[in-house]
């Protein structure tokens, strides 16, 4: 893993991707592959890009892509896909939709399955920005799974996060309602040029008006036509305004912190639950017991807990 660290902080595409794929699968040396690496992340602007399906996220993201890269920056995308039932991999492959980049050393793009993961990312999300962070891109964009006020995730996970939306699918106060309104760092109202966009982007700003401010920054709406590439230079300037704010007052400290700490809850969760189960005797029947409503879910807590303390350390 040593060699294989050192290959990803050259820069060498295969290390990278083979890398991820480490991390991604679990596999024998992944933990020692991220130690090696994530003293060299924290340099990376980060851009999350949520919204619900047919939004246009994956068209919005590849425009991106295209103006930073006009910039001379390097970027990667993850784009996380809903898991096939039967094979758990990513289903829809939206790099498909950004291939054109293919051929462009400073573009690393990466599907990834959510594996039916709640809150909109893969349960190793996180890790893999963080290794491409340490292999040196100046933006890495994450592109989450369209399920709705689910996508809240991503606003732990990255600097600025951006909520998509597109008139025409439903009524808007109801879009509006949705828990990932107050993720939103820029708001884009893609599809800009069907009808309904002006309502929309009156709504947006309604709502921002009778939530409670914050210190001298007001999230912007803005409206974009993606697959035309209209709006796409006022969102990456948005883009910049957001950066400098949050490098104020040391903003951008309290983010790193914050996002810290949410990783180590998210992390202990997934491990203390791995254990818990694999260390629990006869877990089927208490599953069984749990679905007959012969033991409650606090009991069986209990015993997950006692289980954990009482197996051998490794």
């Amino acid at each position: 893993m040593d060699q294989l660290a050192r290959a990803v902080l050259e820069g060498e595409p295969r290390a990278l991707a083979r890398a991820i794929s480490v991390v991604e699968s679990g596999a024998e040396g992944a933990s020692h592959l991220i130690d090696l690496l994530y003293p060299h992340s924290g340099g990376a602007t980060t851009i999350g890009v949520t919204g619900a399906p047919g939004a246009g996220k994956s068209t919005l993201v590849d425009r991106l892509i295209e103006g930073l890269r006009a910039e001379e920056k390097s970027v990667a995308a993850v784009a996380i896909d809903p898991s096939s039932p039967f094979t758990g991999g990513a289903l829809l492959g939206d790099r498909v939709r950004m291939m054109r980049h293919h051929a462009d050393d400073g573009v690393f793009i990466r599907s990834m399955a959510n594996r039916g993961r709640f809150g909109g990312l893969a349960p190793t999300t996180r890790s893999v920005v963080h290794l491409l962070d340490a292999a040196g891109f100046d933006v890495v964009i994450v592109e989450t799974v369209g399920v709705g006020q689910a996508e809240v995730s991503v606003a732990g996970s990255t600097m600025s996060t951006v909520l998509v939306l597109v008139p025409g699918q439903g009524d808007a106060i109801q879009a509006l309602k949705a828990g990932v309104m107050e993720v939103a760092d820029i708001f884009v109202v893609n599809k800009a040029d069907r009808e309904g966009a002006d309502r929309m982007v009156s709504a947006i700003e309604s709502v921002l008006q009778l939530a409670d401010p914050l210190p001298d920054r007001t999230p912007p709406v803005l409206r974009t036509c993606a697959t035309r590439g209209d709006g796409i230079a006022p969102l990456l300037e948005a883009l910049d305004g957001h950066r400098a704010w949050l490098r104020k007052a040391k903003r951008l400290q309290d983010f790193r912190i914050a996002a810290a700490e949410e990783e180590l809850r998210d992390a202990l969760g997934h491990h203390l639950t791995d254990r818990a189960i694999a260390a629990l005797d006869e877990k089927e029947a208490w599953i069984e017991r749990l679905a007959s409503r012969e033991v409650a879910l606090p009991r069986l807590i209990r015993v997950a807990v006692r289980a954990i303390r009482d197996a051998p350390r490794p």
